[in-house]
């Protein structure tokens, strides 16, 4: 069974950092390309993240940049976000998904490029 499990969401303080994670089973996890979303209540969602299975391409949603860092673990079939300074508006459920195909940049933000998705993992931000 072809699974993705975010782990690693809590609540925390604005200012904080946390690390999730994804960890991927019953696929050959490192031939994938894994993405970040995230949706916020009452609102759609959008993309945070992506990496490349060889970690030689990564993309991030312009307003994440410097705030947070995707990396990956293939020999642990692991992806992580790691989020710092955050803020109440970073407040969302977040998706990780996986993605067998190469993409042009301009697809690696649609959620359609994606053919696997975790149940997500929920970041909640107190000011």
């Amino acid at each position: 069974q072809v699974q993705l499990v975010e782990t690693g969401g809590g609540l925390v303080q604005a200012g904080d950092s946390l690390r999730l994670s994804c960890e991927g089973s019953g696929l050959t996890f490192g031939m994938y390309a894994v993405g970040w979303f995230r949706q916020a209540p009452g609102k759609e969602r959008e993309f945070v993240a992506r990496i490349r299975w060889s970690a030689g391409s990564i993309h991030y949603a312009d307003s994440m940049k410097g705030r947070f860092t995707v990396s990956r673990d293939n020999d642990n079939n692991t992806v992580y976000l790691q989020m710092n300074s955050l803020k109440p508006e970073d407040t969302a459920i977040y998706y990780c998904a996986a993605d067998a195909a190469v993409r042009r940049a301009n697809d690696v933000a649609l959620e359609h490029s994606y053919e696997v998705w975790g149940q997500g993992t929920q970041v909640t931000v107190s000011s």
